[in-house]
C-alpha cells in the first residue's frame, strides 16, 4: 500500500458561475465536468483539469454552497493551492495578464529554487502559480 499522488482537491464556491468564469475563462482550465455532488445531490459539483481529459492529479472541483459563511483561516483550513506553470520566466507573463483582467497579484517571489505568484479567487481562496527556478 502507497500513495501515489494527489488526485484532486475540493473546495467550496459561492457561485459555481463565477468560479467557471474565472477557472476557464481567466486562468484557462477546462471545465471537465458539470455533475452534482453524490453525498448531497442538491449540491452542484464542477471539476476543472489542466487537460480536457481530465487527468488526475490536474483536478481542482468546487462544490456549490451559496449561503455558505465565508471561511476563517486557522489550523484545520487549506492555506493555498499551488498550480504548476511551465516556467519561471512565464510568472512575469501571467502577473501582467492577471493585473490586466483586474485580478490582484503579489509580485513574483524567488526562494528556496521555486519561484510564485500569488493571488485569490473570487471566493478567496489562495493560489499560488509557481514553477522550478
Amino acid at each position: 500500500m502507497r500513495i501515489t499522488g494527489v488526485h484532486h482537491v475540493t473546495l467550496i464556491s459561492g457561485d459555481l458561475e463565477r468560479t467557471a468564469a474565472f477557472y476557464r475563462d481567466t486562468l484557462g482550465l477546462a471545465l471537465w465536468l458539470r455533475a452534482s455532488n453524490d453525498d448531497d445531490p442538491g449540491a452542484r459539483h464542477f471539476w476543472f483539469a489542466a487537460d480536457p481529459q481530465g487527468t488526475p492529479g490536474t483536478l481542482l472541483t468546487f462544490l456549490e454552497y451559496p449561503g455558505m459563511p465565508e471561511a476563517s483561516e486557522g489550523r484545520g483550513g487549506t492555506h493555498h493551492i499551488a498550480l504548476a506553470v511551465g516556467s519561471a520566466d512565464e510568472l512575469t507573463a501571467w502577473r501582467e495578464y492577471l493585473r490586466g483582467r483586474e485580478v490582484e497579484t503579489s509580485d513574483v517571489l524567488v526562494r528556496g529554487g521555486l519561484a510564485s505568484l500569488y493571488l485569490r479567487d473570487p471566493d478567496g481562496h489562495i493560489l499560488e502559480l509557481c514553477a522550478a527556478t
